[in-house]
């Protein structure tokens, strides 16, 4: 019994953060996993999960997460206590930590993540290298995205 990819794909992703686009220019992404708790795992397939404001510091050879909100169910165990924007752990390899060290470090990007997915089971987090936007960068890109609109409507009108 063969499954419909686009099905699975569009189900798949638990959260997305759309400000990174526009505060931050993404250029490379990376695909990270993540350290979770049992409670946190039944949050995320409830879609009770919030990436919007979060990013992820590298520190003692490991990449953290910080600032995610998971928030528990009301059915969660009653022997935990749940902390919704604990830190969480990102399961990279050694040469991509490395890599990001580098980039962090020497050239001023930060690591933003872009999108929270299942893929086979696994939680897994996107995470892009970024450099900030500054206000005049934030409003030509929403100039050029007027213009392609207005572009589209003028082509579709001929």
């Amino acid at each position: 019994m063969a499954k419909n990819d686009k099905a699975t794909s569009a189900s798949s992703t638990i959260a997305l953060n759309k400000k990174a686009r526009h505060d931050f220019m993404l250029e490379e992404r990376l695909e990270a996993g993540l350290e979770l708790e049992g409670w946190e795992v039944k949050s995320l397939r409830a879609g009770k999960v919030q990436i919007r404001d979060s990013y992820i510091l590298l520190k003692d050879n490991e990449a953290w997460l910080f600032g995610a909100l998971i928030t528990p169910l009301p059915t969660a165990s009653t022997h935990i206590s749940p902390e919704p924007q604990r830190n969480r752990k990102l399961l990279l390899h050694r040469k991509e930590l490395n890599r990001l060290y580098g980039a962090v470090e020497r050239k001023g990007y930060s690591l933003i993540p872009t999108a929270m997915y299942w893929k086979r089971g696994r939680a897994k987090l996107e995470i892009a290298l970024a450099k900030g936007k500054k206000a005049h960068d934030k409003r030509e890109t929403e100039k050029e995205r007027d213009w392609n609109r207005q572009k589209q409507r003028l082509l579709k009108n001929n």
